[in-house]
């Protein structure tokens, strides 16, 4: 795959995602899909896991979007620098019990690491500030 198209498969993803356009966020990627989640320790495995854990993100956030403002890319993985900016209406699953919707804003960094295979995204890694997340969900930054 080409610089470009590795650059605009990561760019789609990210576009369906914003959009929950699940259909085509499905159809970004391979269905043996590893996502692994570095603020949370979560790995992934599998395509429909992977959809059903952005759902998940979505349902909480029901307004997330992610803004890339930097993105490089070489031999096949992107990265791309992302702020991700939503309001808190929805459960968010923890590991401990879900935290009930706050009605926050949140805006929370956080870097993308996507390795594609062919012409669908294989590996993604997501280096997301979490605590950064807590603390503006429970309201530390009021």
């Amino acid at each position: 795959m080409t610089t470009t198209a590795t650059l605009s498969l990561a760019t789609r993803t990210l576009e369906a995602f914003n959009t929950a356009d699940w259909e085509t966020f499905r159809g970004l990627c391979h269905d043996d899909v590893v996502y692994v989640e570095s603020g949370t320790g979560r790995r992934i495995e599998g395509a429909d896991n992977y959809l059903a854990l952005c759902q998940g993100w979505r349902a909480a956030l029901p307004d997330v979007s992610g803004t890339v403002h930097r993105s490089l890319e070489g031999g096949g993985v992107v990265a791309q620098e992302v702020t991700w900016t939503g309001t808190h209406d929805g459960p968010l699953p923890r590991s401990d019990g879900d935290i009930p919707a706050t009605g926050r804003a949140v805006s929370v960094d956080a870097t993308l690491w996507i390795e594609t295979r062919g012409d669908a995204v294989a590996e993604v890694h997501h280096h997301l500030d979490v605590m950064a997340l807590m603390a503006q969900i429970e309201g530390m930054h009021d």
